[in-house]
């Protein structure tokens, strides 16, 4: 091994060491988001309760689907430092979890009665759209899960 190669190696390992500590503490902070997050939910659950049960029920699921979308990235982190990978099934369900989450804070947006057609419309068109992001999300997840699964059952046959 000339010197040119030993040096690259080098360089290649020292920016994997940095890599790994970048993902490392990105892991950390969705960690510490999520316990934040979680705890904000059981919070807004008691506290938003005298408001009524179905304020506080949307403010709980608000704040759960947030939790859960921190929960997928960080399982998307974990997966990246193991496998050395970017896999994107969990960026999918993360846009699957975010396009429902929306929908829930428009459908539980303020009373559009009043106001006119035009808010309502455009709600429902928002609606819409996210609805449809969200079908085709899961569709390409599970096209992913798919296409991941073809190479073992065609090994497992021979």
């Amino acid at each position: 091994m000339n010197g040119n190669d030993q040096t690259r190696e080098t360089i290649d390992r020292v920016f994997n060491v940095i890599e790994t500590v970048i993902y490392a503490f990105a892991a950390v902070v969705l960690t510490a988001g999520a316990g934040i997050l979680l705890v904000q939910a059981a919070y807004r659950l008691v506290t938003d309760l005298p408001d009524g049960v179905e304020v506080a029920a949307r403010n709980t699921l608000e704040a759960l689907l947030l939790t859960f979308i921190f929960v997928e990235l960080l399982g998307a982190v974990r997966v990246t430092i193991r496998e050395r990978r970017l896999i994107a099934e969990p960026f999918l369900l993360v846009g699957v979890i975010a396009s429902i989450k929306e929908i829930v804070v428009i459908a539980g947006a303020e009373d559009t009665r009043g106001h006119g057609f035009e808010p309502f419309r455009d709600a429902m068109v928002e609606i819409g759209v996210l609805g449809g992001l969200a079908l085709v999300l899961a569709v390409a997840a599970f096209l992913l899960r798919l296409k991941e699964r073809e190479p073992a059952e065609v090994e497992g046959e021979g």
